[in-house]
């Protein structure tokens, strides 16, 4: 049995940004902050940027669009959508998605259960690497917190 969880209320904008992958992430909620349950985030993508086809072993996933217009790859087919719309996505399905619009995209992301936060700082300890990031030790990393992408 997990142990109790207190209600957590976390203040607008109360941690720094972190960046990885040309992208901008600021942690709304994080395992520690629910006992596991899930990690929540306001992601900032950057127009034409977006990650490529994946799939997580361990999350569900949540997307919603704030700002922007993003296509979203779910079952092999691209789906285009502004804001208001709502995405899941299962576990071990394969899915991308990409800013599409000459904005930035702002998204409201939760992953159920927690991980991605010690993932995304991870990977973002390697971008920041002035010599740039080593892909081989992304994959690795990615690998080692059960996201793989379909090359």
């Amino acid at each position: 049995m997990n142990p109790p969880v207190s209600p957590v209320l976390v203040p607008s904008a109360s941690q720094p940004p972190v960046h990885a992958f040309g992208e901008e992430v600021v942690f709304l909620l994080t395992g520690e902050q629910t006992g596991g349950a899930l990690t929540q985030w306001i992601e900032t993508t950057p127009p034409g940027v977006g990650p490529p086809p994946h799939w997580h072993e361990n999350e569900d996933e949540w997307f919603h669009v704030l700002e922007g217009r993003v296509s979203f790859l779910t079952d092999g087919v691209w789906h285009e959508v502004g804001p208001g719309a709502t995405a899941f996505v299962p576990k071990n399905a394969v899915h991308a998605f990409k800013n599409v619009g000459d904005a930035p995209l702002r998204m409201l992301i939760t992953t159920a259960p927690s991980g991605f936060e010690i993932f995304f700082t991870c990977c973002a300890a390697e971008f920041a690497n002035p010599a740039g990031p080593d892909m081989d030790r992304i994959l690795e990393i990615s690998a080692e917190h059960g996201i793989h992408f379909d090359t």
